[in-house]
């Protein structure tokens, strides 16, 4: 990777990353916020494949949740890494948070940009699952 385009590259793809973590925030606040108003027109029944669909929801946003809050954290460590001047520098400064925060222990060889970017993809594809379960758990749930 050419070295000079190391920070700018990091803080694009952070930038990219908050985004895409803060909008499915806002829609699962938005629906649950809208929840008694669904259940108001829908009607007071409620059956046995209604009350699963509500369960199923409420899980699936308590976990779109928690990768937001994740990717959200992702999206700070890459801004850290973008503050530095070379990659490996920006590298460094990642795993010393990291493993500071006891959260990884001291690598011995630095990650490279693009595989901490893939594992962060990573991520946003289990985010974009959870948020497609709740979607579907919230329809149901409202119609049946």
């Amino acid at each position: 990777m050419n070295g000079e385009n190391f920070p700018e590259k990091a803080e694009v793809f952070a930038a990219r990353v908050m985004v895409q973590a803060a909008w499915p925030i806002l829609l699962v606040v938005a629906a649950v916020m809208a929840a008694p108003i669904i259940g108001l027109v829908a009607g007071p029944q409620t059956t046995a494949l209604s009350a699963v669909a509500w369960l199923v929801a409420a899980a699936s946003a308590v976990a779109t949740l928690a990768l937001s809050a994740l990717l959200l954290f992702d999206a700070l460590l890459f801004r850290l890494m973008a503050s530095h001047a070379t990659e490996a520098a920006g590298g460094a400064a990642v795993d010393d948070v990291l493993a500071r925060m006891r959260l990884k222990p001291a690598a011995a060889g630095g990650r490279s940009l693009d595989h901490r970017m893939a594992g962060t993809q990573g991520l946003l594809t289990r985010q974009r699952m959870a948020l497609a379960v709740f979607a579907a758990a919230c329809l149901v749930a409202a119609f049946v």
